[in-house]
């Protein structure tokens, strides 16, 4: 008994629309970040589905190399973030302007 496709791409679609909500709705920094990396693991999902219903390496390749992507994203992002927060004292994301010392 095995798992029909459309329950992967169901939770895909939460996770994605789980992410939208977070991005689009919260104002900390740290929220926003966590956001578009549930957006990337729900692309992954789909990825990786679409790759074992077709049985084709591809995507789970292409999930390799996304997951590359958001580690290294991770990495800068996180630095950016701390650096906004030692300058600013704050990660809200109204009160943070580069334009302003």
């Amino acid at each position: 008994m095995t798992v029909p496709i459309v329950w992967y791409l169901v939770l895909s679609a939460a996770l994605f629309c789980i992410g939208v909500c977070g991005f689009l709705i919260k104002r900390n920094i740290i929220t926003i970040f966590m956001s578009i990396e549930l957006m990337l693991n729900a692309v992954n999902l789909a990825f990786v589905t679409f790759a074992n219903h077709w049985h084709q390496v591809s995507g789970q390749i292409f999930v390799f190399f996304v997951m590359v992507v958001a580690a290294a994203e991770a990495a800068v992002g996180l630095a950016i973030i701390i650096s906004l927060f030692r300058s600013r004292n704050t990660l809200n994301v109204d009160q943070i302007d580069l334009m302003k010392l």
